[in-house]
């Protein structure tokens, strides 16, 4: 019998063909990622060898990255965030060049955790650190049609001096990423004490648009549509509240300049933390599209805001994740955003797996020698 080929050979291994047209990676590290692997195994840690990816060239001294790398999980790379003179171009760049969404390669991946979403999409990496400012975690894991998690603000360590950012991470699902929250997650509990399942159907309100963005028709038709299937299946009850929040791009931009106590931008901040204390106090999950538009291309988002409906939650504090929800007719993926109280993290784990556990699995991004039919449309589905 052949010896079985280790998890972080197989990662390095689709790294090294799959990364030339991707452009995930801005370095990758096979001898150091082999002999961590070896010593992890070797000295029985929890993890045992879990390779992941850290977000750009800082990512590997970030507090979940060495949270994980104690607990025997293997970096194999640095991932690609946007290059120089690209501040509000979402696409990534990697060493071989521009890096392109696995499912369109003429769109961005969304960022500015570019490559981890790739990376994490391509099967590259089981995991991939991030940090979410506006939606840098959120966005490419919608647009990418995988997991990501932007954690309460303040919950685990930040460079980030303004407070809108927090660290994130992305998985291929929410079930995938159980090894990641127990080592990183305050409170997420021990192996013998495995978070409790969540009561059904779990009140839950759902809003398009927050109250101010305007949405692509065909992305809100593919969350509405999977918001139906979870109602369906019992997953969730819908209240009929209104979220109803004032549009955040204003007060966004005055705590990100430096000015957090101008008027307008406080006012904004205590409406909206007021609106969403009441609304959270009535349902434990607030249920939107992660972003208003589908992926866009290379030449930038022009006047759209990709982060209309995430950044709110940067001002906020809350936690929040994206799942996949389905395709447009023109195979780009489409997230769901999921809400929850402030530190209110494990729950959110909880309602995530509970919402991806009632809708159709996404069938996985594949390269083209392995590629299945092209998505076509929500329904695309295993």
């Amino acid at each position: 019998m052949a010896p079985t080929t280790s998890a972080v050979a197989r990662a390095l291994e689709r790294i090294e063909r799959l990364d030339p047209a991707l452009h995930a990676f801005i370095e990758v590290w096979p001898e150091t990622a082999l002999a961590r692997e070896r010593e992890a195994v070797a000295r029985r840690l929890p993890l045992g060898g879990l390779p992941f990816a850290v977000k750009g060239p800082s990512g590997i001294r970030s507090y979940a990255a060495r949270r994980l790398v104690a607990a025997g999980g293997v970096p194999v790379g640095a991932t690609s965030v946007p290059g120089p003179g690209t501040g509000w171009q979402t696409w990534g760049q990697g060493a071989h060049g521009r890096t392109v969404n696995p499912w369109r390669a003429d769109r961005t991946p969304g960022g500015s955790s570019a490559g981890a979403a790739v990376a994490v999409a391509a099967g590259m990496a089981e995991a991939a650190t991030g940090s979410d400012g506006a939606g840098s975690v959120r966005v490419p894991a919608a647009w990418c049609g995988v997991f990501g998690l932007k954690t309460t603000n303040g919950l685990l360590p930040s460079p980030d001096r303004t407070g809108l950012a927090s660290a994130g991470v992305l998985a291929r699902s929410a079930a995938a990423l159980e090894r990641y929250a127990r080592h990183v997650l305050p409170g997420y509990g021990a192996p013998a004490a495995p978070p409790l399942p969540l009561p059904l159907p779990l009140p839950a309100v759902y809003s398009e648009d927050l109250g101010f963005a305007e949405v692509d028709p065909e992305v809100a038709a593919v969350v509405r549509a999977a918001v139906d299937r979870l109602v369906a299946a019992g997953t969730v009850r819908l209240l009929e509240r209104d979220a109803g929040l004032l549009d955040p791009a204003g007060a966004w931009a005055a705590v990100r300049g430096g000015s957090p106590r101008a008027p307008e931008a406080v006012r904004v901040r205590r409406a909206n933390d007021d609106r969403l204390h009441a609304l959270l106090a009535a349902a434990p999950l607030l249920l939107t599209p992660t972003t208003p538009n589908r992926p866009h291309g290379h030449e930038g988002p022009g006047d759209v805001y990709s982060t209309a409906l995430t950044w709110a939650f940067n001002l906020s504090g809350h936690p929040a994740a994206s799942l996949p929800a389905g395709f447009t007719g023109d195979g780009c993926p489409v997230g769901i955003q999921l809400v929850a109280a402030r530190g209110a993290d494990v729950s959110l784990l909880g309602m995530a797996r509970a919402v991806e556990g009632s809708l159709p699995t996404v069938r996985p991004w594949l390269p083209p020698t392995e590629h299945r039919p092209p998505a076509r449309g929500p329904s695309w589905r295993r």
